[in-house]
């Protein structure tokens, strides 16, 4: 028997392309990985043809209803090795149920402060009951995958069990200090320097405004969409904002800029930090999760209570020690500790109970 060879891994999300984020990011380059690592994926996800309802207060993202027949059809027809279930929404407490009524071990992970994001959101929803929440979810599975030490430590305060780093990564290709000045031109070409940018979801419980109040020289920027665009254009006319971008035009906007300010208190990590490292571009940030895990030590960035002298501190940093820092991530380790994570039955136990559920079912 070898537990080296490849797993079919069944991935359970409710945050998919073409929803545009960090954890979509995390879990498409993952599954990237593990395929050219010989691994058999499959992802369920909302766009399977699933009815759909928009996230209140948050239309882009989109929560199945009805799934848990095509769940198990899916689970049936698969016959997967390796379960992780990488989100809380209707998906993934679908799948939840299944593995609990099959006795399946599952994994899942934790990508965003949900009790904070709800409570930013919707202020009469303590944190307490969004913990509490989380807690129930989580700890019904045999491990949990956290991206830094400091969540690590916060959740297992809070009574999280089993839990195990899982790291990220960076595509250092695209996001290269090459990209800077592409043509002898900058896409902020005509705006006064230096360029402070936040890149991201432009939306309430990322804390932009905390950026934008600041005094800073030269000019502020921000890029990316998200339900919170309108109301901040109206409220700071003298900010530039871009909407959307990807791919290379995106890498320009992290290459240009002087520095890239990430004021979020509810991101686990914040993978735009090792984008705009990668780029060459140093970081500001307050001390939250994720910068507090990654810049300290960097000579890529600078974190404190005072976001204003964070991004005055890097302003002044080195371009080639940012990229040099970012270089030591790969999404490849990324997919690599995933897989270690992930808890398969053993192989004759698999064989044995998908064929004990077959004939179940030709019974029924």
């Amino acid at each position: 028997m070898d537990e080296s060879a490849p797993l079919r891994i069944m991935l359970v999300t409710d945050a998919w392309e073409p929803q545009v984020n960090g954890v979509v990011r995390t879990l498409s380059r993952t599954v990237d990985e593990c395929r050219l690592m010989g691994h058999e994926v499959e992802v369920i996800h909302p766009g399977l043809g699933f009815r759909t309802f928009p996230l209140p207060t948050y239309p882009d993202i989109k929560l199945a209803i009805g799934a848990d027949e095509e769940i198990e059809r899916r689970f049936k027809a698969f016959e997967p090795e390796a379960i992780h279930i990488a989100t809380e929404g209707t998906l993934g407490h679908a799948a939840r149920k299944i593995c609990l009524k099959w006795k399946l071990p599952f994994t899942t992970s934790y990508h965003t402060k949900f009790p904070e994001y709800v409570h930013a959101r919707i202020p009469l929803i303590p944190i307490s009951a969004g913990y509490a929440f989380m807690r129930r979810f989580h700890n019904s599975g045999n491990r949990l995958m956290v991206a830094t030490p400091s969540m690590r430590d916060m959740l297992a305060e809070r009574g999280f069990n089993n839990i195990t780093p899982w790291a990220r990564g960076v595509d250092t290709e695209l996001f290269h200090p090459d990209k800077r000045h592409m043509g002898g031109k900058s896409v902020y070409e005509g705006l006064e320097g230096p360029i402070f940018v936040y890149i991201g979801r432009v939306a309430v419980e990322k804390n932009i405004e905390a950026f934008l109040d600041l005094d800073l020289p030269g000019t502020k920027v921000v890029v990316g969409p998200g339900p919170q665009l309108e109301e901040l254009k109206k409220g700071y006319p003298d900010v530039v904002f871009t909407g959307n971008k990807s791919g290379d035009e995106l890498a320009q906007h992290f290459a240009d800029a002087d520095v890239m300010v990430f004021p979020s208190f509810t991101d686990t990590f914040g993978l735009v930090i090792l984008e705009s490292m990668a780029c060459g571009t140093p970081v500001a940030a307050f001390v939250a999760n994720g910068p507090k895990d990654i810049i300290p030590g960097s000579n890529a960035g600078a974190i404190g209570d005072d976001l204003q002298k964070a991004c005055l501190e890097a302003l002044e940093m080195k371009r080639e020690d940012c990229r040099a820092f970012a270089e030591k991530y790969s999404w490849k380790a990324c997919a690599e500790e995933f897989v270690q994570n992930l808890k398969p039955q053993p192989r004759p136990e698999r064989r044995r109970f998908w064929r004990r559920l077959r004939r179940l079912g030709r019974r029924g």
